[in-house]
C-alpha cells in the first residue's frame, strides 16, 4: 500500500514536499514514481527513482525544480517541489513497482498506486 501526503495550497514561486510511504510487502517494489493529473488533462509522469539501480528520472517540465529522494529507513519517497507555477497545479499520485528503464516514465511500469494528494498553486 502507498500513502501520499503533503499537498496543499501554495503561492507561485513557493515550495512543497510530497511524501509517499509504503507499507505491506515493501520488498515487491524496487522503484517509485510520481505522476500528476491536472484538470482536463491526462495523467503525466513527473519523477521516478529506482533504488535497485540508483537511478532517477525527471520530466523535462520539472527538471531543475523538483527533486525526488528516498528514505530507506522510513520506507518513504519524497518529492521536493520548488519554484512552483500554476502549471504545477494537479493531483499528484505516487506509484510503486519494479519498472524497467523503458517503462519507468509510464503508468504501465507500476503495479501499486496511492490515493493522490492535491497541489494547488495560486498566482
Amino acid at each position: 500500500q502507498l500513502q501520499a501526503s503533503g499537498g496543499g495550497l501554495v503561492q507561485a514561486g513557493g515550495s512543497l514536499r510530497l511524501s509517499c510511504t509504503t507499507s505491506g510487502d515493501i520488498f515487491s517494489i524496487n522503484g517509485m514514481g510520481w505522476f500528476r493529473q491536472a484538470p482536463g488533462k491526462e495523467r503525466e509522469f513527473v519523477a521516478a527513482i529506482r533504488w535497485s539501480t540508483n537511478t532517477i528520472y525527471y520530466a523535462d517540465s520539472v527538471k531543475g525544480r523538483f527533486t525526488i529522494s528516498r528514505d530507506r529507513a522510513k520506507n518513504t519517497v519524497y518529492l521536493q517541489m520548488n519554484s512552483l507555477t500554476r502549471d504545477d497545479t494537479a493531483m499528484y499520485t505516487c506509484a510503486g513497482g519494479r519498472p524497467i528503464t523503458s517503462s519507468i516514465r509510464s503508468e504501465r511500469g507500476y503495479t501499486s498506486w496511492g490515493q493522490g494528494t492535491l497541489v494547488t498553486v495560486s498566482s
